[in-house]
């Protein structure tokens, strides 16, 4: 309801484009597979930075709905992808944390994520509620363009009110991925895998990992691994591994089998209903509540917040203030 766009407008728009930075790219990402999937629109999804200087110029039109993520609202390759949005004429939402910033105020729209102060460097709840606004901005706009019907509609609605309870579940189990990460904290290299929504959250599960214990990690989509990155893997290579997407765990079991096969020792994650068929595969498995799949991915970016937490924790790493990172990148 803050957006307050008309059904006018999005019937008529033609395509998305989503443009952020770092995390914000990354719920993004996730947010390109639960639209075209909720609303079947195509979406484009770029880093701000790189957007903003394709040649000749970006490939906007008025009829295009135009995206920006950031949790200060003052990211300046973000502010800058805003501007030239609207040079062009694409009508522009604003997903950020802080009412009255630049980017709150110079959008079309704004949607506030409200998730109060962050003090710590890297985001973790600004990512959740990022990642929420876009779920909701992918129902309206379903709904709008006829692509949900009204059972349809509630139904995913209710899916978000289960999230709350689902997360304190997640939390209940916060030992399990404490005692991984007191195991694995002297690690050299991990790599995180997924398919589809599972790839899009497994690049920011990677991301906390680099940014707060300062592990060298890679996420790659897990059917890509075959095509070169498995030469990187060897005896006891952490290799994490998503699976809450029902119509690809075959492939993932595979993919589990292709790296274990060379001597890596794979943590998976799936939801409780999934665990045996992982179990057979996976040297540890870690259990998410019985959610649907388009909702599962938002229960474990926990786990892996946690592990980047807890890992930064036992090396003794400053979790708050990460070396050479800012909370607002005001720069290019």
């Amino acid at each position: 309801s803050e957006i307050n766009v008309t059904e006018e407008l999005i019937r008529g728009i033609r395509g998305i484009h989503i443009v952020a930075c770092g995390s914000a790219y990354h719920a993004g990402i996730l947010g390109k597979y639960v639209i075209e999937n909720v609303a079947r629109i195509p979406v484009n999804v770029d880093v701000a930075s790189e957007f903003r200087y394709r040649m000749p110029s970006p490939l906007l039109s008025p009829d295009d709905l135009f995206i920006v993520i950031s949790q200060s609202g003052e990211t300046a390759d973000t502010i800058a992808a805003l501007r030239l949005a609207k040079s062009k004429g694409a009508k522009v939402i604003a997903i950020t944390n802080v009412k009255g910033s630049t980017i709150s105020r110079e959008a079309d729209f704004a949607m506030h994520t409200q998730a109060g102060m962050e003090v710590a460097v890297a985001t973790s709840k600004g990512y959740l509620t990022q990642v929420l606004c876009l779920y909701m901005i992918a129902a309206e706009i379903g709904r709008m363009r006829g692509e949900l019907d009204v059972a349809q509609y509630a139904a995913f609605v209710e899916n978000l009110k289960k999230l709350p309870k689902q997360l304190e579940e997640v939390l209940a189990d916060k030992a399990v991925v404490q005692q991984l990460a007191s195991q694995r904290f002297m690690d050299v290299n991990e790599f995180f895998l997924g398919r589809g929504m599972d790839y899009a959250l497994m690049m920011e599960g990677s991301l906390k990992l680099k940014e707060l214990s300062y592990i060298h990690s890679e996420t790659y989509p897990a059917g890509e691994l075959k095509h070169g990155p498995i030469a990187l893997i060897e005896k006891n290579t952490l290799v994490m591994v998503l699976a809450t997407q029902s119509a690809l765990l075959e492939k993932l079991v595979s993919n589990i089998k292709e790296v274990k096969a060379r001597g890596a020792f794979v943590v998976a994650m799936t939801q409780k209903h999934n665990k045996e068929l992982l179990q057979k595969a996976a040297d540890v498995v870690l259990e998410l509540p019985d959610a649907e799949d388009l909702f599962a991915p938002i229960l474990a970016a926990v786990p892996y917040q946690l592990y980047g937490y807890y890992t930064a924790v036992c090396k003794g790493c400053d979790v708050d203030k990460p070396r050479n990172l800012a909370k607002s990148v005001t720069v290019e």
